[in-house]
């Protein structure tokens, strides 16, 4: 059994003052070990053992595609929208993924149709806005389109189109909220931001070099 800690001390205001610190260090720790614990059992809950790194199989999607995209929902679900269709044409249909109970989402680990893109788009970018909406814009056979999707309702709105028509581009979350689209194939040396408070594009500095298929990166 732990001894008793001694407070040595003559004033009881800072003898109090130490007490409480103690005793809110105490609570943080053993809050913490049950917090970590939670997580643990969570997310190894379908594993063989607590540190099983392997892929175990989901549910599979309505539709089969390629070249789409997969945005995280605030509310723990995964949006996938657009994309090609091995043999087929392009596609406007959107499904949801159900992540599992502790991320806010059903736990089917099922997927289900969503409504619809109103333009059918293959590598374009998808970007969830501050607001828990997700910016989808450009993209093969969407031209300079751009649509917004509302978890809420789950439906797709207009929004403003973009200046030049591009596919395969980066689309970056600024600190601002609004959104950094660069290059791309098409779109040369050209750049744009989106202002979710207008709905609007403007164009921004040019690259130095024009590229499709790369990356991009929020620095701090």
């Amino acid at each position: 059994m732990c001894q008793p800690i001694q407070l040595k001390t003559k004033s009881p205001s800072i003898r109090n003052s130490i007490s409480r610190s103690l005793i809110a260090l105490i609570t943080l720790l053993l809050a913490a070990m049950a917090g970590a614990q939670s997580i643990r059992a969570t997310l190894s809950e379908s594993s063989a053992a607590p540190n099983d790194t392997s892929w175990v199989p989901t549910g599979r999607l309505v539709t089969p595609r390629y070249n789409h995209t997969a945005t995280l929902l605030t509310n723990g679900q995964v949006l996938v929208a657009g994309g090609d269709r091995p043999g087929g044409p392009r596609l406007p249909s959107a499904e949801l993924y159900g992540q599992a109970a502790f991320l806010g989402g059903p736990a089917t680990g099922g997927w289900n149709n969503t409504n619809s893109l109103a333009n059918p788009r293959s590598n374009h970018t998808a970007t969830l806005l501050p607001n828990g909406k997700v910016l989808v814009a450009g993209g093969d056979g969407a031209g300079t389109s751009a649509e917004l999707y509302d978890p809420a309702t789950g439906s797709w709105s207009s929004t403003g189109s973009l200046g030049t028509a591009r596919s395969r581009h980066t689309a970056t979350l600024l600190t601002s909220g609004k959104v950094l689209v660069a290059g791309g194939d098409g779109a040369s040396t050209n750049a744009e931001v989106y202002d979710p408070a207008t709905g609007n594009w403007s164009t921004t500095g040019f690259l130095a070099t024009a590229r499709f298929n790369h990356t991009a990166t929020l620095l701090p």
